[in-house]
């Protein structure tokens, strides 16, 4: 129950914090924002705002959405020859239009529709009462909801408020508003660490031992925590990267390790063997790491190492992302399957630890939305850029097929992801 109640926190935090990137983004550009939804699926509650969005609590806590008005394919609310039944206020427009069973509007006209136009010219004509007799003509006042199957009611969708219709470079800032709240959500949380821990945590570079893999080639050769290893094979060792090249050099071969501990020198022998990754390299490892030193910082002091953190946190990301390019392999990727298996581990090490976790994958996931991939918001930034150097936008057909190959791809890798991970995971 722990590691579920930590995956969903950690991934619902993520994706919401970047759906409101979006999301506020939207509501400064003048594009409606039809819907902002907490969670998939069917609805549990829902509140329609003044600022004509209506907010949305849906049954499965895994992310959110933001239903942007003319990005995507729009449900189809209304087809010829439909039931509904329409609010209409003095001037006789229809404020609100009902398709749905599970709603009844007092006072309403019921209607077999004909013809609409929810877009542009903003009417319906209908059978009032399904009578052939009595076509009628309405107009639909522009700020009109529509009260969807499911009982979801949202504003319908003129064209002067549709994502097509806002300038292009706020397009293009709503589209990067999802990726840059993930960076600022890291930042946050690295700065909510500092300061909780009063300085900062990091690793130490000395030759110092922090742990000991139970088990391992070290922990049955008897090294210990807090050990200072000296020497290795004759050579003198000061930094915990020379032990890392000195094992890699003999690999394979009996070493001796001299370390002190609590002032005594100790010899020790142990043999270090190469071993396979999840990727399908090769290292060579003893079972130790590193220890981590503390210092205390100032206010200004903690800020910029928030930032300083975040910024390298991005870079190591960047460069995986740069060896996955270059070096394509299931095993550097992973999906929920892994994020759940790493969630069961952090979450029994403390909320610093599920943060700094969460800070990870948050930034983790605004660099991969970044990738110039369609149905991504990196996909949609390239279709922006063209946008501004062809000085108009590719034809909707066009852009609809993009983004289509886009989705394809995406589901198709992240079903191998998935399957890859409950293999690995599981199976072995």
């Amino acid at each position: 129950m722990k590691t579920i109640l930590t995956f969903i926190f950690v991934f619902c935090v993520i994706v919401i914090v970047h759906e409101l990137g979006h999301f506020l983004f939207a509501k400064w550009s003048g594009i409606l924002v039809r819907e902002f939804s907490i969670g998939m699926g069917p609805k549990l509650f829902a509140h329609r705002g003044k600022d004509g969005t209506t907010y949305t609590l849906r049954l499965l806590p895994i992310g959110g959405y933001v239903r942007m008005a003319g990005v995507g394919e729009e449900e189809v609310e209304i087809t010829p020859g439909q039931p509904v039944s329409l609010e209409l206020n003095d001037q006789q427009v229809v404020t609100r239009i009902n398709t749905s069973h599970k709603v009844q509007l007092p006072n309403s006209v019921p209607i077999e529709v004909i013809k609409f136009d929810l877009e542009e010219e903003l009417y319906l004509t209908g059978y009032i009462n399904g009578d052939e007799n009595q076509e009628t003509r309405y107009s639909v006042d522009h700020d009109a909801s529509i009260i969807e199957s499911d009982g979801t009611e949202v504003r319908i969708a003129p064209k002067d408020v549709q994502f097509q219709s806002a300038k292009l470079y706020k397009r293009f800032l709503t589209n990067f508003a999802g990726p840059l709240f993930n960076f600022i959500l890291t930042f946050v949380i690295f700065t909510i660490v500092i300061f909780a821990q009063g300085g900062l945590t990091e690793p130490d570079a000395s030759s110092v031992i922090g742990g000991v893999a139970e088990g391992g080639i070290a922990d049955e050769a008897g090294v210990k925590p807090g050990d200072r290893i000296i020497e290795i094979e004759g050579e003198k060792i000061t930094t915990f990267e020379e032990i890392v090249s000195s094992v890699e050099a003999n690999k394979d071969k009996k070493i001796e390790v001299v370390v002190e501990r609590e002032g005594q020198k100790k010899t020790l022998s142990m043999t270090p063997k190469s071993e396979e990754l999840e990727d399908g390299s090769s290292s060579v490892r003893i079972g130790i790491q590193s220890g981590s030193k503390f210092t205390e910082l100032s206010f200004a002091g903690k800020v910029q190492a928030a930032v300083a953190k975040t910024i390298a946190s991005a870079t190591v990301l960047i460069v995986a992302v740069k060896d996955l390019i270059f070096g394509f392999s299931l095993n550097k990727l992973g999906g929920p399957v892994m994020i759940f298996q790493i969630s069961s581990q952090v979450a029994n090490e403390g909320f610093i630890t599920i943060l700094n976790f969460m800070a990870m994958l948050s930034i983790n996931l605004g660099i991969m939305n970044l990738l110039p991939i369609p149905a991504l918001d990196g996909g949609k930034l390239v279709l922006n850029i063209v946008e501004g150097i062809r000085r108009k936008p590719l034809s909707p057909e066009s852009e609809g097929k993009i983004t289509i190959v886009g989705f394809a791809f995406i589901m198709i890798l992240m079903v191998l992801v998935t399957w890859n991970d409950i293999m690995r995971f599981f199976f072995r």
